[in-house]
């Protein structure tokens, strides 16, 4: 059975937990002020790192600060020597364009002289070569003239010269001549035509006789084709012998004696007469 509280219980039991108060108040309060003492020491130690971070932040500000000046500055520079050397490219292509455009004018100016002379100049030689097509005209009017002449003079040295040789030389060779007929002409179907220059004859001749002022080597092997075809275009001496002879009034070593190698008479003038180059022991080709 539990034993009864007296007041005296009750009172050393307030006591105790009065006291037991007491003690937790004093606590409560030296752990108040420990609170308070760390929360000054936080707040003075975020100050501190405040300052500092802020003198950190100013320090970096200002390097920034200086860093982006000495930058600007530089570039600022760099544009300003850009601007000058854009200025001064401008200035000398410019200067440049100007000497170019003087340079072409200068040229212009002499290729348009030079044109006017080359247009004087061919002018001048138009008129000129004008002047000598006329003098060429009446060269020629007068050549064509002379050429007429010549035309019949040379049948004068056909005639007056040659054919009267021809009846000789042959004769003095053993052909004996009947008739000396100059410029002989003769056509064959399809265009075919021959012209001799002296047809010289006999019983049972015939002497072909090429005339030129200077033979040559194809006149030669010309008049050896006309003796091949020679009585093709002159049936009516088929059964006679034909010879060839050339004449000319200069002929050269190596043509007359082409022309004596193939089998002709070579008559060369000499002086006011013809002779025959032939040596006395020629035996003529006969066709």
């Amino acid at each position: 059975m539990s034993q009864a509280l007296t007041i005296d219980d009750i009172w050393n039991l307030f006591q105790e937990t009065n006291h037991v108060l007491q003690e937790s108040i004093q606590e409560s309060r030296a752990s108040s002020r420990e609170l308070r003492i760390s929360i000054q020491e936080t707040n003075s130690s975020l100050q501190a790192s405040k300052e500092a971070w802020d003198r950190q932040f100013q320090a970096s500000k200002e390097a920034w600060d200086r860093q982006f000046q000495a930058s600007k500055e530089i570039w600022d520079q760099r544009f300003l020597e850009s601007r000058l050397e854009s200025a001064r490219w401008a200035q000398e292509a410019e200067a440049r364009l100007e000497r170019d455009l003087q340079e072409t004018r200068r040229v212009m100016q002499e290729s348009r002289a030079e044109t006017e002379r080359i247009s004087r100049d061919t002018d001048r030689k138009f008129q000129e070569t004008d002047r000598q097509f006329k003098e060429t005209d009446q060269k020629i009017k007068e050549v064509s003239t002379l050429v007429g002449r010549l035309g019949g003079r040379w049948g004068e040295f056909v005639e007056g010269m040659v054919a009267p040789a021809c009846e000789t030389l042959f004769a003095e060779r053993g052909f004996p001549i009947h008739r000396v007929s100059p410029r002989i002409k003769a056509k064959l179907p399809n265009n075919r035509h021959m012209e001799i220059d002296l047809l010289v004859v006999n019983t049972d001749m015939v002497a072909l006789v090429e005339v030129k002022s200077k033979p040559t080597h194809e006149d030669v092997q010309g008049h050896l084709s006309r003796l091949a075809e020679f009585k093709e275009f002159f049936p009516e001496y088929a059964h006679r012998r034909v010879l060839g002879a050339v004449a000319g009034i200069v002929i050269e070593e190596n043509v007359s004696r082409y022309a004596m190698n193939a089998g002709l008479f070579v008559l060369v003038q000499s002086g006011d007469t013809m002779l025959l180059a032939n040596t006395a022991t020629f035996t003529p080709l006969v066709w």
